[in-house]
């Protein structure tokens, strides 16, 4: 099992930077595939990006590619989501994920893959 706690939400006007933590505990962590997702007021939670074991495969939705960057630390057991150039529209409660990949060895974007989460993070983005 892993247990994951998310940091480094926050308040940030439109065009700036927010850098996300996900930290894990258990001394697999570098067998799990780490996604991210988010949800906003009023509306389902979206997968925004993932990284393989490795960190040598990433994922990400449309609207964030570019943006966005996840990375990963297994000696550290740390996910980061780094985001740049924010929107309004990305303002959401985020989340990290993950799963077993001896269970899945692919990165899935689907919410129900994923058997472990945090309690969440808020990023807000003014106007």
């Amino acid at each position: 099992q892993v247990q994951l706690v998310e940091s480094g939400g926050g308040l940030v006007q439109a065009g700036g930077s927010l850098r996300l933590s996900c930290a894990a505990s258990g001394r697999t962590f570098s067998r799990y595939i780490i996604g991210w997702f988010r949800q906003a007021p009023g509306k389902e939670r979206e997968f925004v990006a993932a990284i393989s074991t490795s960190a040598g495969n990433t994922f990400y939705t449309d609207s964030v590619k570019g943006r966005f960057t996840i990375s990963r630390d297994n000696a550290k057991n740390t996910v980061h989501l780094q985001m740049n150039r924010l929107k309004p529209e990305d303002t959401a409660v985020y989340y990290c994920a993950a799963y077993d990949s001896n269970y899945y060895s692919a990165i899935y974007s689907q919410a129900h893959k994923y058997e472990f989460w945090g309690q969440g993070t808020q990023a807000t983005v003014s106007s």
